[in-house]
């Protein structure tokens, strides 16, 4: 009888260890954003800047207060911002704009992943430049200099006003970021 009874503790014990719920962490989630489709308008700055290209419609364009030379793409649905600033330049200007905008595009080494560089060249409409890619939590997951190597210079960089974290803002990124590949491909010098 004894045999018996431990052996139905010991069964009744296992089954009450069974049936305890054992709760696992949960995995950090973010909202679900829905993107529409991409869709463009042309911009022509002929007051501020002698430049023209398409933006999206789901982007309003301010100028900025202390400069005539510097535009903001604002997607305000997304908290995001392109700063984008012109210079005019010459020759001997151009390598130290095309050197300062690579800097400021390297400072973000400390928080980046990586930085990839794409080159774009039209030689058509006279624009070239380099487009960076910066992995990983930046504070700008994506920046670009155009120009015409004598005489434009356009500088952009894509901020979003929140801290960054490449996991959260990944779609609305990459959605900017074909925006802003589109910005390039239509800039036109005047």
């Amino acid at each position: 009888m004894k045999k018996s009874s431990i052996l139905v503790l010991l069964i009744a014990a296992l089954v009450v260890a069974a049936c305890t719920k054992v709760t696992m962490p949960r995995p950090y989630a973010y909202f679900r954003i829905d993107l529409p489709e991409p869709s463009y308008h042309p911009v022509e700055q002929d007051t501020v800047l002698p430049i023209s290209f398409e933006v999206s419609d789901y982007a309003e364009i301010s100028t900025y207060r202390q400069h005539d030379d510097w535009i903001n793409v604002d997607y305000p649905q997304w908290n995001a911002r392109i700063h984008c600033s012109y210079m005019h330049i010459n020759r001997d200007t151009f390598a130290i704009a095309s050197e300062e905008s690579r800097d400021l595009a390297y400072k973000h080494t400390m928080k980046a992943n990586a930085i990839y560089e794409n080159r774009y060249e039209n030689d058509t409409n006279k624009v070239y430049g380099i487009l960076y890619e910066i992995t990983g939590n930046a504070a700008s997951p994506v920046q670009f200099y155009m120009s015409d190597s004598c005489k434009h210079f356009l500088r952009g960089s894509l901020y979003f006003n929140n801290l960054p974290n490449s996991d959260s803002v990944a779609p609305v990124c990459e959605f900017i970021l074909n925006d802003m590949l589109h910005l390039v491909e239509t800039l036109r010098w005047k």
